[in-house]
């Protein structure tokens, strides 16, 4: 406490004699002016490094923290399991002993009330579940929620979210353990978010800067979404002491699973399902992270779950990033039931909802209603796909190439082609936040850069065919 009561008023020191110069100086010297707002503001830096690296070296001599970052990347009632889904993380890692302090959690907090939920203030993750919404410590919401916010989280970047939700960031050292969960939609080499993507080369420079920084002593993370392995694959390197599953490999969906008929809604994820009734039922500090690992690529049959990064952690336990206090649940009489048995990939989600509504339709207006927002869907997704087909035949000139890029499935390399492309298909196409069927079909942005068509000609096409905001709601 004295370190940062000392560098605290240092940095006031510094900074206001700076300012009392610069009130001395004539405005004539303009650019000396600059030269010294610029040092001051070098200073305070300087000192805000120097206070960080005390924050660290002093948890070199306490016991190992344990931190976790939960983060739900989407919104929309339809979407409402992933939300679900990290607000049951949430209670099970404060059952198992995580402080709610040491627990920083984005999602947009649309589905508790919204207007579509008959339980209002209660999010289920499973069939007559309890409300894993109660409880849960809310850091940052609605448009906040943003890969740069989510960055500026585990980076520790204090000064980034001055001002922004509850401000909140990992203050971990060297011999903490951070557990992350991510829940939303993917796509190649990226994670969505309600208004925005995450690349994969963002986040992986990410999480080396936090490795050089020493920000951790070993890192898990867990992350739920379609194509998840392609985050990490030939990308993720083995020495850096962070430890991953995903939900699928690098080119599939991952699975809704648990249709509830008042809630007219999937309640939770296969995957996350998983590995949150294992972490409910065994005792964490035997349990190893490949033990679970193991169980949850077993019971999940939908998709195949990976495993990234240096594996040597999974020998580790469970306890060490969840929490070690043993807390069961009670099944208050609850009759479980198995997540694959109505599991549907993520992309089919509003087509299985609207489905479901009609099988229980027994009014011929209100069948007629539900099939017309079917068809609608559909018309949607087909104009999609349409317009994808025209801008490949426009960029490649050719029938043949172009049926092997809208079907075929190429490995990602070309990242800074793909990157650059799927932020043009975004601007001049379709918004990506708010077209999600896309996430679906940007394979064929990987596809046509492997296929070493110029990026420029793509582009080109991209602006000769599409009608931007014609459509929205592609979902």
């Amino acid at each position: 406490m004295r370190g940062r009561v000392y560098f605290t008023f240092l940095a006031l020191v510094l900074v206001s004699s700076s300012v009392f110069s610069v009130v001395a100086l004539s405005k004539s010297n303009h650019k000396f002016l600059e030269k010294i707002v610029s040092r001051a503001d070098e200073t305070v830096k300087s000192i805000e490094s120097v206070f960080h690296k005390k924050i660290v070296n002093d948890s070199n001599t306490a016991q190992p923290k344990q931190w976790a970052v939960l983060v739900a990347g989407s919104n929309g009632y339809y979407n409402y399991r992933h939300q679900a889904d990290i607000c049951h993380a949430y209670q099970v890692l404060r059952r198992h002993g995580i402080p709610a302090d040491n627990i920083i959690t984005l999602m947009y907090d649309d589905i508790a009330n919204s207007t579509e939920n008959p339980t209002k203030g209660i999010i289920i993750n499973e069939p007559n579940g309890e409300n894993v919404y109660e409880g849960v410590r809310k850091d940052y919401v609605g448009k906040d929620v943003t890969p740069e916010t989510f960055l500026k989280v585990i980076s520790g970047d204090i000064r980034g979210l001055r001002g922004v939700g509850s401000g909140r960031v990992l203050l971990s050292g060297p011999s903490d353990h951070i557990f992350i969960n991510f829940v939303d939609h993917g796509a190649p080499g990226l994670l969505a978010f309600p208004n925005g993507e995450l690349h994969a080369r963002t986040f992986l420079d990410t999480l080396l800067d936090m490795y050089h920084r020493k920000q951790f002593a070993k890192l898990v993370l867990y992350i739920e979404a379609c194509e998840s392995g392609s985050m990490f694959e030939d990308l993720l390197s083995d020495n850096l002491n962070i430890f991953v599953t995903t939900a699928a490999n690098a080119h599939e969906h991952s699975f809704a699973c648990y249709f509830d008929s008042n809630r007219d809604t999937y309640l939770g994820d296969v995957y996350s399902v998983m590995w949150m009734e294992d972490s409910e039922k065994e005792d964490l500090t035997k349990e190893t992270l490949f033990r679970q690992f193991s169980i949850v690529r077993k019971e999940t049959n939908t998709s195949h779950v990976q495993e990234y990064g240096d594996l040597s952690i999974g020998k580790m336990k469970v306890g060490e990033f969840q929490g070690k206090a043993k807390s069961p649940v009670a099944s208050n009489g609850r009759t479980w039931v198995s997540p694959l048995l109505d599991a549907v990939p993520s992309g089919d989600v509003p087509l299985a909802i609207l489905r479901h509504k009609l099988q229980r339709s027994n009014s011929s207006p209100e069948s007629a209603n539900i099939q017309r927002k079917l068809r609608r869907i559909e018309k949607k997704r087909q104009h999609l796909k349409d317009t994808l087909r025209k801008i490949v035949l426009k960029a490649t000139e050719d029938e043949a190439k172009t049926e092997f890029i809208l079907n075929g499935r190429l490995k990602l390399t070309n990242f800074s082609c793909y990157e650059e492309l799927v932020h043009a298909f975004s601007q001049r196409c379709f918004h990506l936040p708010k077209n999600e069927y896309a996430y679906r079909h940007l394979f064929v942005l990987v596809n046509m850069c492997q296929s070493s068509i110029p990026k420029e000609v793509i582009i080109r096409a991209m602006d000769e065919v599409c009608q931007p905001r014609k459509y929205t709601g592609i979902i």
